[in-house]
């Protein structure tokens, strides 16, 4: 039986029509459960030194601790988890927005994934000839807290020329329009990269403002627990506050052809 990540023709041309592929039971229930029992434990050992992450707040890409978790296991917050005073209003494994970006190189459990036959024989499929795993990151999506995520292209913030990102979304639990499941404009990808996220020794910024999209182009991508989302580089895509009772945990890679020119998480 060939590896999960082997496409058939039909995978393909779907893919490359609508800038997304789902792939069903890509990961086996014993793998979701190793990467999830390894994040508790990161997480139990966590001092609760980290910083809040969102996508609606650019300022963040200024930001110190942003730029050196490419290199680390950082932890980030939701943006509702603190309360007036301060203070964490729930537990911490219940207020984290995502762990990040550099699982893939340096925890063990979320390595084996990552360079595993699954992965590696996709790539193939999709003709990467040295595939270079970018960046990895496990979001939590907490239940009533998990943050939006807003409408936006991969290849807007790890640039390669030409642009080369693919995206690898593993659900680690289902995921449902209820609780914050992925959602994405088909066929987005074919009108190529808006806008670039440039940093330089002075500033990071955008050279063009971002678009408006028209949110009934959207479709939902519902999928269960172990199910992979591919993701097209340039594929317009987003996700919705959870405000539901029940987390999305998702594994999350980026991989381009060759070290971006400007990769900026």
């Amino acid at each position: 039986m060939p590896p999960a990540g082997s496409l058939t023709d039909k995978q393909l041309h779907f893919f490359d029509a609508n800038g997304y592929l789902v792939l069903g039971s890509f990961s086996s229930a014993e793998e979701v459960k190793a990467m999830r029992d390894r994040m508790a434990v990161l997480i139990d050992g966590f001092d609760g030194a980290g910083d809040v992450f969102s996508t609606k707040d650019h300022r963040q890409v200024k930001n110190d601790f942003f730029f050196k978790s490419a290199e680390n296991i950082s932890f980030f917050f939701e943006e509702k988890a603190f309360g007036d005073d301060g203070c964490l209003k729930q537990a911490k494994e219940l207020s984290i927005n995502k762990v990040g970006h550099a699982l893939h190189e340096l925890d063990p459990v979320f390595k084996k994934f990552s360079f595993g036959e699954n992965v590696s024989s996709l790539f193939s499929s999709l003709r990467y000839k040295r595939p270079a795993v970018i960046q990895s990151m496990y979001i939590f999506k907490q239940p009533g807290i998990g943050g939006e995520v807003v409408p936006h292209q991969d290849n807007t913030f790890l640039y390669t020329n030409p642009p080369s990102c693919t995206g690898l979304w593993l659900a680690l639990e289902d995921a449902t329009k209820t609780n914050g499941c992925l959602w994405a404009i088909p066929g987005s990808h074919k009108n190529g990269l808006k806008r670039r996220m440039i940093r330089d020794e002075n500033d990071t910024h955008f050279d063009h403002p971002s678009p408006t999209y028209d949110l009934k182009e959207f479709v939902p991508l519902e999928v269960k627990s172990g199910d992979l989302v591919v993701i097209h580089g340039d594929l317009v895509h987003q996700s919705f506050e959870n405000l539901s009772l029940v987390s999305r945990h998702a594994l999350s890679l980026h991989v381009t052809k060759e070290n971006p020119t400007s990769a900026t998480l």
